[in-house]
């Protein structure tokens, strides 16, 4: 135990009863240190029943590296890698839900995680259904497209395709409090995007470039996914803005309206199951009650969903981050809109 918690401990202790506040009580309990997933049933089929599907979450905001307050919980690259290789690895599990509920993140995440199902898909030989339940735009939407077929809720809210590089200039305010800020640099676009300096034309270029470059690929894979959308109709669609479910139906984004359980079903016919049962991976102590539980973070981590991003957020703009994102926060170039 940490001193800090000990001392915590210690003093609610000395404080006698309600020394911790009316109707609380102190919980001390060992937490296993291997925090390899374990997997829960959470949903079976009556009878005797040997086949999984495997129903792994895809939620929050995407980026390679650790997310949450104080930066505790899990890295959402390394997790979905993890739980893909565990149902990969497991003959019982025939077929995947991937239940997303996501704004996106950056292009490389995003990018990483729609490669990993993809590889999956070919490797495992094991059918995907992706399943947007509150929010999968962007980024969200563009792991979904790895799947072989994606339901959403009529009002979930998905598309937002496009890109976006968030910067941030502190250099007015520097110079009103007196303040300036000088780099020696190799060259002239080295310090591009930088807070202390405000963006220049020659700068702006170079990121737009890149920015359509994202755009053309995010284009390129909603295309290759939906078969019955072209390039150039996606394009007319990827200007950035969001779609509900039922207009993303019509318009071709999604193949049907359905929420987890509808997605379960569709697996199961994808794998050619009469029965199944249903699994959730998570770490030690994440109880899963049924389909519509998520996973616990690490022991001690909180968990403010709205906070947790927002708190990521502004992480990102310690350097100039290229985003597959729904945000309204300071976007200053972007594609797709």
């Amino acid at each position: 135990m940490k001193p800090t918690l000990l001392a915590i401990a210690l003093a609610c202790l000395a404080a006698g009863p309600g020394g911790c506040g009316d109707n609380m009580a102190l919980l001390i309990k060992p937490v296993p240190a291997d925090q390899t997933l374990e997997e829960t049933q959470v949903q079976t089929d009556p009878g005797w029943v040997s086949a999984k599907i495997a129903l792994l979450d895809v939620d929050g905001l995407l980026i390679n590296r650790r997310t949450g307050m104080l930066e505790r919980g899990d890295n959402p690259v390394s997790t979905l890698l993890e739980k893909l290789d565990r149902a990969g690895d497991d003959a019982d599990v025939k077929a995947v839900v991937l239940r997303i509920n996501s704004p996106g993140g950056t292009v490389q995440a995003s990018e990483t995680m729609y490669q990993a199902v993809r590889r999956f898909r070919n490797g495992a030989g094991k059918p995907v259904i992706a399943c947007i339940t509150d929010v999968g735009a962007s980024g969200g939407y563009y792991v979904a497209c790895a799947a072989d077929r994606i339901l959403c809720q009529p009002s979930s809210i998905t598309g937002s395709i496009g890109v976006v590089i968030q910067t941030v200039s502190f250099a007015g305010t520097m110079a009103k409090l007196g303040i300036a800020a000088e780099a020696v640099t190799s060259g002239e676009l080295k310090t591009m995007g930088s807070p202390l300096k405000d963006l220049t034309d020659k700068e702006r270029k170079v990121f737009q470039a890149i920015v359509d470059e994202f755009y053309d690929r995010f284009v390129t894979v909603v295309a290759g996914a939906r078969k019955k959308l072209p390039a150039d109709r996606t394009r007319k669609l990827a200007d950035g803005r969001v779609y509900t479910g039922r207009q993303a139906l019509a318009l071709g984004l999604v193949d049907r309206l359905g929420d987890v359980k509808d997605a379960i079903g569709e697996a199961k016919r994808a794998a050619g199951l009469d029965k199944a049962k249903v699994v959730m991976y998570h770490r030690p102590l994440g109880y899963c009650a049924n389909v519509y539980s998520a996973a616990a973070g690490p022991p001690g981590g909180l968990q403010v969903n709205l906070l947790n991003i927002q708190g990521a957020e502004m992480l990102l703009l310690r350097q100039p981050s290229f985003l597959y994102l729904w945000s309204t926060d300071l976007p200053v170039v972007s594609g797709g809109s």
